[in-house]
């Protein structure tokens, strides 16, 4: 059975790392591309070679003989691509956690997933069980996503069908996407619309037919004078009246709302009176929202007030729990 494309990648990243020294391509034909023609060797190693480096992992080409230049061999060297030690804040870590459980889209959850692992091989504990009371889902069922986060990341030109509300044809428009945004429930695309020479949004349910490239790789650049998060919060609804909140953490828990609060009274007595809770007093934030997260920290977090708020985490477990 042929090799699939993704573990010869691993495969040929693989062997370049731990290689003594530069590996010529007869050796690397013969081990991952065996019973291949000259032809498709050279092609699918050339496109391999890409591949690994847009990931970012350069790959050095030095003659194996200096009596014979021409006879060039490749190899990894690992202190030209490895990153340094990484630190993590529990809660920085919990984030890596939350995005591996709540990415559902193929793509992106293998990224996430490839995160936890490097994350883990480096040292860093990272939480997976953290959610498993509430968890959130985030889906990319449009077809144009994967297009559209692509041309991102890769800063590619590209034009589409769009067709508008109300519209009875779609138009044909030309962006250089910035960014991909989700928004109650939608995805859009943040970018500098060509045609209008003005920063657009673009919802994905919209967009008709295939999206297709219209430059290459690296085009243009991301605005400095752009605020990207301003374009999105235009995306959400007004917010809900916010007031102030008391929620009880237990001792050595609930970072994320800990950085929230504008008071904390420690030693308190919490709804289990066995072990010490702190009261947090936090300004400003929507009870629904602050319901979500609330119930994002399981049994270390406590709704105490206002009753509003208590009764909006009531309602959801009791919900969950039917």
């Amino acid at each position: 059975m042929a090799m699939r494309k993704s573990e010869r990648l691993m495969n040929l990243f693989i062997m370049l790392l731990v290689a003594r020294r530069h590996l010529d391509k007869d050796h690397i034909r013969g081990l991952l591309y065996d019973g291949s023609s000259d032809e498709a060797f050279e092609k699918m190693f050339e496109r391999d070679k890409d591949e690994l480096r847009q990931l970012g992992i350069p790959i050095d080409m030095a003659s194996q003989d200096a009596f014979f230049e021409d006879e060039k061999g490749y190899r990894i060297h690992r202190q030209a691509f490895e990153l340094p030690d990484i630190a993590l804040e529990a809660d920085e870590a919990a984030v890596v956690g939350l995005a591996a459980r709540v990415w559902q889209h193929a793509g992106l959850a293998e990224a996430t997933s490839d995160a936890l692992v490097k994350l883990k091989a480096a040292g860093v504990e990272v939480d997976r069980t953290a959610l498993d009371l509430v968890e959130p889902q985030l889906t990319a069922e449009e077809p144009s996503f994967d297009a559209f986060w692509a041309a991102a990341q890769r800063r590619t030109p590209v034009s589409f069908d769009y067709q508008r509300s109300g519209a009875t044809q779609p138009q044909r428009r030309h962006l250089h996407p910035w960014r991909v945004a989700w928004s109650s429930g939608r995805w859009y695309v943040l970018g500098l619309d060509v045609d209008r020479d003005a920063p657009r949004l673009f919802r994905l349910t919209r967009v008709r037919g295939a999206v297709e490239t219209d430059g290459p790789d690296g085009s243009y650049d991301l605005p400095t004078d752009v605020d990207f998060h301003a374009m999105t919060r235009q995306l959400a609804p007004a917010p809900p009246v916010a007031e102030p909140v008391t929620v009880l953490v237990r001792d050595g828990a609930g970072y994320g709302l800990r950085r929230q609060a504008s008071a904390v009274e420690t030693g308190v007595p919490g709804p289990d009176q066995r072990t010490a809770w702190d009261r947090l007093t936090i300004e400003g934030s929507s009870l629904y929202a602050m319901a979500d997260e609330v119930m994002s920290f399981g049994p270390d977090a406590y709704a105490e007030s206002p009753p509003a708020l208590r009764d909006q985490v009531v309602r959801r477990l009791t919900e969950a729990a039917s």
